[in-house]
């Protein structure tokens, strides 16, 4: 025969409980591990997002000074080409303003004298012999065989322009 059903249950029922009991219990063990290994993962994941943001903020530090510094060497560039446009067109405006008033020579009294002066001196340069022609800008063109001395009034005032080298650098200096 057969224990009354209540009775069988009243009997398991301390089992019933130790097992509940210790399926609570390994739950609970089981959400608390869970816990710990989810927190274990997200601070792990923070520190990896934290490195690559570091990481993402030096690239880019590194990366805009490399660009301040490519942009600060093209202005340089840009500023110091400009610079020497304009010393070139202040040479040559120098160049131009010497020969105009040099050339102006031509129409002083002692226009003749100088004229026979520089003629003295091509036939000192190229021989007594040498063929002296004036040129029609002014100054006089001498040649002999194979040799020519220029002496006009355009290439006496290249020359003398010339001969001030880098003193003509004063002209744009501070």
């Amino acid at each position: 025969m057969r224990p009354p059903a209540h009775a069988a249950d009243s009997a398991l029922e301390p089992v019933r409980k130790r097992l509940l009991r210790s399926a609570r219990a390994d739950a609970e063990e089981l959400l608390a591990r869970t816990d710990r290994e989810t927190e274990a993962l997200l601070e792990g994941a923070r520190a990896q997002a934290a490195a690559i943001l570091e990481d993402a903020r030096r690239q880019g530090e590194a990366d805009a000074a490399q660009g301040r510094a490519a942009e600060l060497t093209r202005v340089r560039r840009t500023i110091r080409a400009r610079e020497l446009d304009i010393q070139r067109q202040a040479y040559e405006e120098l160049g131009r303003s010497t020969a105009e008033r040099v050339g102006g020579l031509r129409y002083r009294p002692d226009y003749s004298a100088m004229r026979d002066r520089l003629a003295r001196r091509a036939r000192q340069l190229l021989g007594p012999d040498c063929e002296v022609a004036e040129h029609p800008l002014g100054g006089i063109v001498a040649r002999a065989p194979g040799r020519r001395a220029d002496c006009t009034l355009d290439a006496l005032a290249a020359r003398a322009l010339d001969r001030l080298g880098a003193e003509t650098e004063t002209l744009w200096a501070p």
